[in-house]
């Protein structure tokens, strides 16, 4: 991605994380995805919890959660597993809203988030045990 791209993407989800989420929002998501996380997308509460089995998530195992966007399913996948997570995305906003649940969700300790696009991740490689890319375009 170019950074005329990135800085496009920044601009565009930096509207998008300026409106807020509210009742009906929080009752769509209940309904399609199983919680509310204020997400952007609709994988299920059912496929966040495949996703952790199949990639075998445990204390210990480090998740790379590429455009966490506001924390799911990342978050959810560290809160349920007991892995470390870390959640990666341009626009600021979002990122800021993962913190703020990861420390009102107790998980603060295990997740790190970082500012930067699928295209140009700032990991050596070998970094972690597991990567999830849910409901991103990269």
């Amino acid at each position: 991605m170019s950074s005329r791209d990135e800085r496009r993407a920044r601009t565009d989800f930096a509207e998008r994380y300026a409106i807020a989420t509210g009742d009906v929002n929080a009752r769509i998501e209940q309904a399609v995805i199983g919680a509310v996380w204020g997400a952007n997308g609709y994988t299920t509460v059912d496929q966040a919890d495949e996703l952790g089995r199949r990639l075998q998530l445990r204390p210990g195992k480090r998740l790379l959660d590429v455009g966490t966007g506001r924390g799911w399913p990342g978050l959810y996948l560290a809160q349920q597993t007991g892995c470390h997570v870390v959640g990666t995305d341009l626009p600021v906003e979002g990122l800021e809203v993962a913190g703020r649940r990861a420390r009102d969700e107790g998980i603060g300790e295990r997740v790190s988030l970082a500012v930067a696009g699928a295209a140009d991740l700032p990991f050596a490689s070998q970094s972690f045990d597991a990567i999830v890319h849910t409901d991103v375009l990269c």
